[in-house]
């Protein structure tokens, strides 16, 4: 308990750390307290000998605390245990023999961990081991036989070359060990020890033998059970179909119907599903199907009804189509029972249908089509399409005259646009080609031109038409325009109108360059001289309204059509301006100003408008537009038009015009006023457009 007391005189800690480590006071160090407690004690020495002369020189405490044997007093005790097995007890009793058993349950077990059995006959055969250790060479046929040798006295004699002696008197046998004997029984012992594991795994061999042959016999019975309920399928399948080819005999009483022959179908895949799967199909539809077809459809006109077939046609299609073919878009007609009917049965009906068909009679042969588009495979009705349709219409169109012939030509195409779609491509060509020669003496006061392009419309490409109205209408609506005359006092308006008619046929952009071209020079012509000659600005104001209510909105938002009206506005306006002094007519200035300013908000809203359903559009198809980005009034579209053209646009502090603040855009003095923007002029303030501002600014 005092162990490392003095350590409360000094500052160490060990105590402690001790402690944490799981020492307890008053037991020894190490996990199991085998430690000593109390220091190694030295013993004096009795005399001046060497270590060990006078006995041991171990205190008491080392003794308790390492208990250990001598030694050389234990090899003493061997020795004298290893020497008396060489001697004859001295009390002259023998010692009884120690005897080890094993039964057959150890020997059972023993055979079962090892896995390999090693005979005698092939352990002794294995290697050949020379044995010169001894007096004689001895030759040993396995290392095992080594361990089973036995050592004999060097004066002893063999085994066969003892004699003993003939008389009657008690002779002592010398104590010679039988090496032969000893191992003859050592091998008879391994032999019936491996003959009982032989056994024991021989009867575990055919026990499992058994019950494999149990499991085998009842799979086989399985089997055998299948085996017979697939033969009664079979018998009573062939019955059936023995029966249908009895009946389509010509001297049979009761014949085998169409409908009757689908029935026995529909039997044999609900109720032998895997036999009818299994079996062929195509041969068996062959020889009962397809007799029973033709003469279902022997008296059919396709033309006439175009449904005639079709329920029962789809009722065959589940029967007889070949799923698999179909997964994999196969066209073989030797693995499919249905698209061989309709190649070898139905297809010979239509070919023959299709050559006696007209062209221009194209609505019977499209209904029947349209009827048959489900039901007949992919492949035949392409094949319909592009052997037999195609070139009769190519024909026809071939054949086609625009001028001549009284049914319009879209009549007989557009029907089949639905089913062949591109495949109509090739006959736009010349089509275009007969419509654009029929065009050369055309007028535009003939309306029939436009009822007989409307319909193509559509069906061209953007291209295509485009390139067809440049070249063969739009000249002829310059021309037509360049013809009119504007004469504000009787104007005739026949030949705008004709050209007029013509929007949405003509591109936006082909119409405004035909007015740029041929309307608006002489428009602003006559605008300009009817104002230097005193006119009713009342009659000015209408004419000029008339005039602009003639074009829709669409032309009207075009860039360059906008710029021509308000060039006439402007006109008007220095018209007015540059009359301060001479006489005009009451209102005149007032009813100018009011004009340019409607025109102008309107054009305005418009933008918005514009802009606004843009912004919508954008919106849902999910483009995301910023708030900024869309003016909520007329000064903020001046800004944003200022900042898109780095024009500085800015308030004039301080400075107002009928209580209007003013603005300076780029040099230019402007104010707003109820959606219209004024700029000064040398007398007054002139109303103008946003773009016109724009131009001034730059």
């Amino acid at each position: 308990m005092d162990f490392g007391s003095w350590e409360r005189h000094t500052k160490g800690i060990g105590q402690k750390l001790l402690q944490k480590m799981g020492y307890v006071p008053g037991r020894g160090l190490g996990k199991n307290a085998q430690g000593i407690i109390n220091p190694i004690e030295a013993k004096q020495r009795k005399g001046k000998g060497a270590v060990g002369a006078y006995g041991s020189e171990r205190t008491t405490q080392s003794m308790q605390d390492f208990p250990v044997v001598d030694s050389e007093e234990e090899a003493e005790e061997e020795f004298q245990k290893e020497l008396s097995q060489w001697r004859k007890d001295p009390s002259g009793s023998k010692k009884k023999p120690k005897y080890s058993y094993k039964t057959v349950e150890e020997l059972k077990a023993k055979g079962r961990i090892s896995k390999k059995l090693t005979a005698p006959q092939k352990e002794l055969s294995q290697v050949k081991v020379i044995d010169m250790t001894g007096r004689e060479q001895k030759v040993y046929y396995s290392y095992s036989q080594i361990s089973h040798k036995h050592n004999v006295p060097d004066d002893g004699l063999p085994l066969q070359s003892q004699q003993l002696p003939q008389s009657g008197k008690e002779t002592k046998a010398p104590g010679f060990a039988l090496p032969e004997l000893e191992h003859n029984l050592q091998l008879l012992i391994d032999l019936t020890e491996q003959e009982i594991i032989q056994n024991d795994r021989q009867l575990q061999y055919e026990r499992d033998m058994v019950v494999n042959l149990f499991h085998e016999l009842e799979k086989m019975t399985e089997v055998l059970d299948h085996e017979e309920r697939v033969i009664s399928n079979l018998s009573k399948v062939l019955e059936m179909v023995e029966e249908c080819e009895r009946r389509m005999q010509p001297d049979c009483s009761n014949p085998l119907t169409l409908d009757e022959c689908a029935r026995i179908f529909e039997t044999l895949q609900d109720k032998y599903y895997e036999e009818y799967r299994m079996s062929d199909r195509v041969d068996l539809a062959v020889a009962i199907v397809y007799p029973l077809m033709k003469e279902y459809f022997k008296e059919w006109d396709p033309l006439k009804d175009c449904t005639y077939g079709t329920e029962i046609i789809s009722k065959w299609k589940s029967l007889l189509e070949n799923d698999q073919l179909l997964s994999h878009g196969g066209q073989d007609l030797s693995a499919d029972a249905f698209h061989r009917l309709i190649w070898e049965v139905w297809m010979p009906f239509v070919r023959n249908i299709v050559t006696q068909w007209q062209p221009r009679n194209c609505d019977p042969m499209v209904d029947f089509l349209d009827s048959w588009v489900h039901i007949i495979p992919v492949w035949i009705l392409d094949n319909i399409l592009d052997q037999l349709i195609f070139p009769k219409l190519q024909k026809e169109v071939e054949n086609w005259n625009p001028l001549t012939d009284t049914v319009p030509i879209h009549s007989w195409i557009h029907p089949w646009l639905p089913l062949m779609q591109a495949r109509l491509e090739p006959l736009y060509s010349p089509i275009r080609s007969k419509l654009s020669s029929a065009l050369q003496k055309w007028h535009p006061s003939d309306s029939s031109a436009k009822l007989i392009l409307q319909p193509w419309k559509d069906v061209f490409t953007p291209g295509s038409w485009e390139a067809f109205m440049v070249k063969n209408i739009v000249p002829k609506l310059g021309m037509c325009l360049g013809e009119l005359v504007i004469n504000p006092h009787q104007q005739h308006m026949d030949a705008f109108y004709w050209v007029i008619d013509w929007e949405g046929m003509i591109s936006v952009s082909s119409l405004v360059g035909l007015l740029e071209k041929h309307f608006f020079p002489k428009w602003l012509q006559v605008l300009c001289s009817w104002l230097s000659n005193s006119p009713n600005y009342e009659e000015i104001t209408k004419w000029y309204l008339g005039w602009k209510s003639m074009f829709s909105d669409q032309v009207l938002a075009h860039p360059s059509v906008k710029d021509k009206f308000n060039e006439a506005l402007d006109i008007m306006n220095r018209a007015v301006s540059s009359n301060v002094g001479a006489y005009m007519q009451p209102g005149a200035r007032e009813n100018i100003a009011y004009l340019t300013h409607t025109e102008r908000r309107k054009d305005f809203q418009y933008e918005a408008m514009q802009e606004r359903r843009e912004a919508e559009n954008m919106a849902q198809r999910g483009i995301g537009v910023a708030a900024s980005s869309v003016p909520m009034n007329f000064k903020d579209l001046i800004e944003t038009k200022a900042e898109e053209h780095n024009i500085v646009f800015m308030p004039v502090i301080g400075k107002r015009h009928e209580g209007k603040q003013l603005y300076t855009f780029g040099r230019i003095v402007i104010y707003i006023d109820r959606g219209v923007v004024f700029v000064q002029g040398e007398k007054t303030w002139v109303p103008t457009s946003l773009q016109s501002l724009i131009d001034m600014a730059k």
